[in-house]
């Protein structure tokens, strides 16, 4: 796969360019070629070991000379459904876990990356086999019946109400399906971290990709005594990063029904008393390419659409508290987030949200890394997922941990257990039982 990317660098990356309409060049070299030739490196200096058989406890009731081990077996075809946001990144990234557990695999690209899937699928088989890898475009409709097809594990990237149409289609053959969905990711400020970085690091992560990344923060708590500090930090953040909304650091909103959402969403926001701030007021965005100026939103409230569902887009919503047991009972009274991330300088504080809510993963005093550590497991929980994959954790998703008894010269059990149990067996019974009690 390093190959195949390698080699067709600079097609790629024009080919995720058109698909977008406009993508920023370096955040798909940052964010997909290099994280991946990353992964690829990591994944072949571990993999040996990996694949090696694992030694486990023999009980010693068995008997002397028995043994134990769990062997790591290819399940056979896996299917990859990605979605269009990082098309790159989330078809290769799960191939690397899917090859080295020794798989074979299909993967159904997005059908907003046609240009990205005609080229993949034209090239890899100069890589290799059409029986060990295929690319299928998608014209349109072909995600529900390849979900459904019976294979040996199904890996699915998008959204919850896709993904719970995606389980439903592969639970007649009884698939096992590895869910990486997004949800609604939140930060939080405390009070003893400074306000600054924490604007730099969350409008870094939120505007990558101009905000259309599944673990990008969807909402900021934010100290009540500061929202006027963190919005000035917003404004001069922007101001001086984002020089031009219509240039080449700057993405583009992937389609027109996405684009008019975004701007339906503020426009409810702002008709239901909700602040919209503009951090970049002196620009004029093209419209014609989807460039939307990123927003904050001040006072939200729960009955606004941005508050109701994922943003995915260059928006973000600002949350007054006063208490942290605010912040708690908010993100514990919603669906399990994809990803969590507290600001604070304690390591009580981290702790603190850290031991109270749950989330798929954790990027502390930053956002989105998390995702880019080769040796950290990635994946969801509750409505933002199910199962992990990357590391070693994503070679044990592809594989069956199949386990392995072998017995040695004498059988215990049988010497010891042979029918009609009598007085004898039932007494070494009780005494085994009590002594494993």
């Amino acid at each position: 796969m390093g190959d195949l990317i390698r080699d067709h660098r600079d097609s790629i990356v024009a080919a995720i360019d058109g698909d977008f309409g406009g993508r920023s060049r370096f955040e798909t070299l940052f964010a997909e070629y290099f994280v991946l030739l990353d992964s690829l490196t990591y994944t072949r200096r571990r993999l040996r070991g990996w694949m090696r058989p694992r030694r486990r406890h023999v009980d010693w009731l068995v008997a002397p000379g028995a043994a134990n081990r769990v062997v790591p077996q290819p399940l056979g075809v896996v299917g990859v459904i990605v979605p269009w946001n990082f098309p790159l990144l989330l078809s290769i990234a799960p191939l690397l876990s899917v090859f080295a557990a020794g798989n074979r695999a299909s993967v159904k690209m997005s059908e907003l990356s046609p240009r990205l899937a005609s080229l993949l699928a034209g090239t890899s088989g100069r890589y290799l086999d059409a029986e060990t890898l295929q690319f299928v475009p998608d014209s349109g409709g072909t995600g529900r019946a390849f979900a459904a097809l019976p294979w040996d594990h199904l890996l699915f990237t998008g959204s919850g109400a896709t993904g719970r149409a995606v389980l439903a289609g592969a639970a007649p053959n009884l698939t096992p399906v590895t869910l990486e969905l997004g949800g609604k990711s939140p930060a939080v400020i405390a009070a003893d971290f400074p306000l600054e970085t924490a604007a730099e690091r969350i409008l870094w992560g939120k505007l990558l990709n101009a905000g259309q990344v599944c673990l990008a923060v969807d909402y900021v708590f934010v100290p009540e005594r500061s929202i006027d500090a963190f919005v000035r930090h917003c404004q001069d953040i922007a101001a001086a990063r984002y020089t031009d909304l219509n240039g080449l650091d700057y993405t583009s909103i992937i389609d027109e029904r996405s684009y008019r959402r975004l701007l339906d969403t503020l426009a409810d926001a702002e008709a239901r008393g909700g602040r919209l701030v503009n951090l970049c007021p002196g620009q004029v965005p093209d419209t014609k390419r989807r460039r939307l100026a990123p927003h904050l939103v001040l006072d939200p409230t729960d009955d606004m659409l941005v508050m109701q569902r994922e943003i995915f887009g260059p928006i973000l919503p600002v949350i007054a508290y006063r208490e942290r047991e605010e912040v708690v009972a908010y993100v514990n009274g919603r669906d399990r987030p994809l990803a969590l991330y507290p600001f604070a300088r304690s390591r009580a504080e981290q702790a603190y949200y850290l031991t109270r809510i749950l989330s798929g993963g954790v990027a502390i005093n930053d956002t989105l890394l998390h995702v880019g550590q080769p040796d950290l497991p990635f994946g969801g929980v509750g409505a933002s997922g199910m199962g992990h994959y990357h590391a070693e954790e994503g070679f044990n998703t592809f594989s069956k941990l199949r386990p392995v008894f072998t017995q040695g010269p004498v059988s215990a059990v049988q010497w010891l257990f042979q029918p009609p149990y009598g007085r004898r067996a039932t007494a070494l019974l009780d005494l085994l039982s009590r002594l494993k009690g």
